[in-house]
């Protein structure tokens, strides 16, 4: 599901004719935006999130751990200064359900990669789910398939 979400994703922004690089580098950075959020709204930096952004990068948009690192730390810096998860979800609304499913999954997967959810992380999640208007029954699938493997 994860490589069907990166096919699609550079399908989406290679159609846009000469701007492709900045358009899939936009797209890269909302979804690494996402997870840094989730990551860091419990105010508790953890190295096994940090690996499970990573992780879940690398799986989602076909990088290797050193490119999704980068990324990750320039998605870092423009969320300090994002003032909503607008700024994100708005690059990403193209998508289909299964493709919005496996973002949120990947989202849900770095909420429980400390083996706790914290309110805050839940709330990131539920606001993005919503602004991509994800069926709430897939949020809820989502949540389930991950807690089945934190236990």
């Amino acid at each position: 599901m994860f490589s069907k979400l990166s096919s699609i994703l550079r399908e989406v922004f290679i159609e846009d004719g000469g701007n492709t690089f900045s358009n899939r580098q936009l797209c890269q950075r909302a979804v690494a935006g996402l997870l840094c959020e989730v990551s860091s709204s419990d105010y508790e930096p953890d190295e096994r999130e940090t690996a499970a952004k990573t992780r879940m990068l690398s799986t989602l948009l076909f990088m290797d751990e050193i490119a999704a690192n980068i990324l990750i730390n320039e998605a870092k810096v423009h969320a300090r200064e994002s003032v909503s998860l607008y700024e994100y979800t708005d690059k990403l609304r193209q998508l289909n359900q299964s493709q919005r499913f496996s973002l949120v999954k990947a989202m849900w997967e770095v909420a429980y990669s400390d083996g706790k959810l914290d309110p805050l992380e839940e709330s990131i999640i539920r606001k993005t789910a919503e602004l991509l208007y994800l069926d709430h029954t897939l949020f809820i699938k989502a949540k389930l398939d991950v807690q089945a493997n934190v236990k």
